[in-house]
C-alpha cells in the first residue's frame, strides 16, 4: 500500500493501547507534515496534546493532515488559474535593474 495511510505513525498497536499511552509526535510522519500545513500554531499545539494524550487517534491525525493538504492544494489551484499567458509573459520578461 502507498500514500499517507501507509506512512509510519507514532500511534500504538491497538486503539486501547493508544488511548492509554498516547502517540509519539516525535516519530509520526503525519504530525511532522502537519507542522508545515497547519496554519495555526495554537491548533497545532492542541493537536499535539490530544495525540500524545491518546484523545486523538492515528487515523484521525491523518484525516486532519489530508484536510489541510486538500485545502492548500485547492487554494494553490485557484491562484494558478489566475495566471494567464499575459501574466506569465510579464513575469518572465527582462526588467532593467536599478542599481
Amino acid at each position: 500500500s502507498s500514500g499517507i495511510n501507509a506512512e509510519y505513525g507514532g500511534g500504538k498497536t491497538s486503539v486501547e493501547e493508544h488511548r492509554e499511552h498516547g502517540g509519539d509526535t516525535s516519530v509520526d510522519v503525519s504530525y511532522h507534515y502537519l507542522r508545515f500545513f497547519e496554519p495555526s500554531d495554537e491548533r497545532l499545539a492542541q493537536i499535539k496534546e490530544q495525540y500524545e494524550s491518546g484523545v486523538l487517534l492515528t487515523g484521525e491525525l491523518k484525516k486532519l493532515l489530508i484536510d489541510n493538504i486538500t485545502e492548500y492544494v485547492k487554494e494553490f489551484q485557484e491562484r494558478r488559474a489566475m495566471v494567464t499567458p499575459d501574466v506569465l509573459e510579464k513575469f518572465m520578461s527582462r526588467h532593467p535593474m536599478d542599481l
